[in-house]
């Protein structure tokens, strides 16, 4: 049998599973896998990022975009630290992602070697699952089984450590085949048990999220809902998973829940929960609901046993595959009773009015702007954001999920609250598909994190369309702390360089917008630039957010 390095073999592992691309920052640790996948070019594609923080963001979301794990290599000590704010989004957002992380040689283990770190021990609750490759031989074993970890169940990310002496060892082992991910699926006397819990409700509400959709699985909910005449909301960031025209769609219970979302909530005798966690956010910090005392009826439907019944007791658990759990409920007769289908009107009719935000402070008004998006852009716009109060216009004011065309606007962006998600992920959403038009949302904070990705953009031609909006300020933490400190501002004010001169360096068309009726001549500009644009938007630092003023909040901490 032909032999080869652990590296060559790991490359062909990461063939065998069809992967055609990964993201990275190069190292000495794993110089043998770039000696490796040079001879396979043109089959794997390497995209060398600027920072290992940018590539992983990118890896992440690499793997929402396609439901395939994300591919990231790092270097040893440094370069994994860096990389762990994209495998901590991976795991918070459950994202499928694989990340090889090189290792110093197995004879200098528990010496503190240059860059040694225990890789379980670092990321042991920051990932589904850490292994270290010692043996050559057993190097499409432990590939399949990433591959399988990071794919089955709630998906998410593994952490492979691979020491530089495992990687030049020959083995004569071959690689396995392709992982198909492992889904349970919901049984026909659960669908019909669900559907009798249903027609027997009075304020009914099915709230969804998570991962391991598929397009079928949104069309299936979208029919379900649809024949039952039910409301829908979405968990944090959840946008895409149906569409956000459809008269059952109410809003997102993230950050700051509406009146509306909070009303079905706390009102609703029975919630159908399909594919979430009932983490902090959807539970306003279990403010809205009362672990101890849970006082309505719960069907939860998760793709992973470790979800349910992990809070709040179900009346109902089934684990499945939530395009499976859809799939089967949307081929069940609907109920009769729609005893909560004008109170869901009512609701839906308060989203869209909240469509159109007051009057913004400032000379650049971004509630005028995202009206103009939302009658512009492509209905298959990728969107992306990191984290800040500016990513509530993208997240509240933008229409998401499946048309009746069959195009599915997305929305990418870090459920974990990541700063610096924005621009690596549209850099990676036209990698992908380069045909899509892709639009960042990035505060001037936020862009200042992982901004340097333009040059990786620039580097391999992908041209997103970036809005910087530029409040001076740290945003969020200034909201908080002029409603809990007014008037004592602390470390929240920024002083940042020239973005439009910056995004120029990096071959961006660029440009300042500082009025609200300048912004549709410079968008279209920007749209037609064919190395990406960048938009700068002077936004008045007094509106920190589409819900609040730093005066207004003065004047309620007082």
């Amino acid at each position: 049998m032909t032999k080869r390095t652990g590296a060559q073999l790991l490359v062909e592992c990461l063939l065998a599973q069809d992967v055609d691309m990964g993201f990275g920052v190069p190292g000495e640790s794993y110089l043998a896998v770039l000696d490796a996948l040079y001879d396979v070019s043109n089959s794997f594609r390497f995209i060398n990022c600027r920072n290992e923080g940018g590539g992983a963001f990118m890896a992440e979301a690499y793997g929402k975009l396609t439901g395939n794990p994300g591919i990231l290599f790092v270097t040893r000590g440094p370069g994994a630290t860096n990389a762990s704010i994209g495998i901590h989004t991976a795991m918070q957002d459950s994202t499928p992602m694989v990340v090889f992380v090189g290792q110093i040689e197995t004879s200098m283990r528990g010496r503190e070697a240059f860059q040694e770190l225990d890789y379980k021990a670092v990321f042991g609750t920051m990932a589904k699952w850490v292994v270290e490759i010692d043996d050559a031989d057993r190097v499409p074993e432990l590939i399949s089984r990433a591959f399988s970890m990071a794919i089955s169940g709630r998906p998410g990310p593994v952490v492979v450590a691979l020491p530089e002496d495992m990687l030049v060892q020959e083995t004569q082992a071959v690689p396995r085949g392709k992982v198909q991910p492992v889904r349970p699926l919901i049984v026909e006397s659960q669908a019909q048990a669900i559907m009798s819990r249903l027609a027997a409700a009075q304020r009914p509400v099915v709230v969804v999220g998570g991962a391991a959709w598929n397009d079928a699985g949104r069309a299936a909910l979208q029919k379900f809902v649809a024949d039952n005449d039910l409301p829908v909301i979405v968990t944090f960031r959840s946008q895409d998973l149906i569409d956000n025209r459809s008269p059952n769609y109410i809003g997102d219970a993230g950050f700051g829940l509406a009146p509306e979302i909070r009303t079905f909530l706390s009102e609703s005798d029975l919630i159908i929960a399909i594919n979430v966690r009932f983490g902090e956010t959807l539970t306003d910090g279990y403010r809205l609901f009362d672990p101890a005392h849970f006082d309505k009826q719960l069907i939860h439907i998760h793709i992973s046993e470790a979800e349910l019944n992990k809070v709040f007791q179900a009346d109902l658990a089934v684990m499945s595959c939530p395009n499976a759990a859809l799939s089967a409920l949307a081929a069940q007769p609907p109920v009769q009773n729609s005893p909560w289908g004008a109170r869901t009107i009512v609701a839906r009719t308060a989203w869209e009015k909240a469509l159109i935000p007051a009057e913004q402070p400032g000379t650049v008004d971004m509630g005028v702007i995202m009206a103009h998006l939302r009658e512009t852009i492509p209905a298959d716009t990728i969107v992306t954001n990191g984290a800040g109060n500016f990513a509530i216009w993208p997240g509240r004011y933008l229409y998401y999920g499946p048309n009746e065309a069959g195009q599915v606007a997305r929305l990418i962006g870090p459920q974990a609250g990541s700063m610096g998600a924005g621009v690596p992920a549209a850099v990676t959403a036209k990698l992908v598909d380069p045909s899509r038009f892709v639009l960042c949302f990035a505060g001037d904070g936020d862009f200042q994190m992982n901004g340097m990705e333009l040059a990786t953009a620039m580097q391999y031609g992908a041209a997103p369309v970036i809005l910087l909006l530029n409040n001076g300020t740290y945003g969020t933490i200034r909201m908080h702390q002029e409603r809990e400190y007014p008037g004592r501002v602390s470390a929240t004010d920024l002083v940042n360089p020239d973005f439009v001169a910056l995004a120029s360096a990096f071959g961006f068309y660029s440009e300042r917008v500082e009025r609200t009726e300048d912004f549709q001549a410079a968008f279209k500009r920007a749209t037609q630039a064919p190395r990406g644009a960048l938009l700068e938007l002077m936004i008045d630092p007094e509106g920190i957010s589409p819900r609040a003023t730093i005066s207004g909040l003065r004047a309620a901490a007082q």
